[in-house]
């Protein structure tokens, strides 16, 4: 997995927390434990803390750029941070509370991976989720047509496929007598500043391994293409620029 730049990654720190209030909002329970999956820089964990203040609240992270920056930054008592791999995370028992924030688009196979993050939820508890449904908009469109183009594609396979999943797809697989679902959907229109903000919030997400994949020289080339593209698909207004950006949202709750 390439590296991430936790600098460039919360350069639209509220924009990208939006959600995460959103979703903790609609947590029907009161945790004496919670595990955030995927915690990145630990810039959401004061979230949890105000929401749920008595809670032991555990981060978990596969960069360890994200967790070296969460234990130096954090100041949030009573939170630890940890290295693991959502794919093969396992708590030494069940959690009430397994939080994530934009993270599970990245673990392969996430479809069959998130359903068996169940097991780990305590009777009475609560699997609770985002992950990006924009695969389909144009900013994501416009990296995988370039990658796969001559001469950037020889570096960049696989590299730009669709990571987004639909509330319909999870809804599909979570549905289980054991567990009561909220699925949703929602769209942000995030109004950005400055030069190219499509391409400065992409470059920290999605477009990270694509860029880290090319070579220096094909790089600065790769960049100017599509910033030019994302300038067209993306006109800045008097206002800002608007990057539309739909989220996929699931709070599972296990049946006692």
């Amino acid at each position: 997995m390439p590296g991430w730049d936790p600098s460039l990654y919360l350069a639209y720190e509220s924009e990208r927390a939006r959600p995460f209030l959103d979703l903790v909002a609609r947590v029907p329970i009161e945790p004496r434990t919670i595990v955030d999956l995927g915690c990145g820089p630990g810039h959401l964990s004061g979230v949890l803390r105000h929401r749920w203040p008595d809670a032991l609240i555990s981060g978990v992270d596969s960069s360890p750029e994200m967790i070296e920056q969460a234990r130096r930054d954090g100041d949030v008592p009573g939170v630890s941070y940890a290295l693991g791999d959502i794919a093969t995370w396992e708590p030494s028992e069940p959690v009430d509370l397994v939080v994530s924030n934009a993270a599970f688009q990245w673990v392969p196979r996430q479809l069959e991976v998130v359903p068996r993050l169940r097991r780990h939820v305590a009777p009475g508890g609560v699997l609770a989720f985002q992950v990006p449904d924009n695969h389909d908009e144009p900013n994501h469109v416009l990296l995988r047509e370039l990658a796969g183009r001559a001469p950037y594609a020889a570096h960049t396979a696989g590299l730009a496929a669709a990571r987004g999943v639909s509330p319909a797809a999870y809804l599909e697989r979570l549905v289980d007598d054991r567990w009561d679902l909220d699925v949703w959907g929602t769209t942000y229109f995030h109004v950005l500043d400055g030069e190219d903000p499509v391409f400065r919030w992409i470059s920290g997400t999605g477009a990270r391994p694509v860029l880290q994949a090319l070579p220096d020289d094909l790089r600065a080339r790769f960049t100017a293409d599509y910033k030019a593209a994302l300038r067209d698909a993306y006109p800045r207004r008097e206002y800002g620029t608007v990057l539309p950006f739909p989220r996929t949202f699931v709070v599972a709750k296990r049946r006692v």
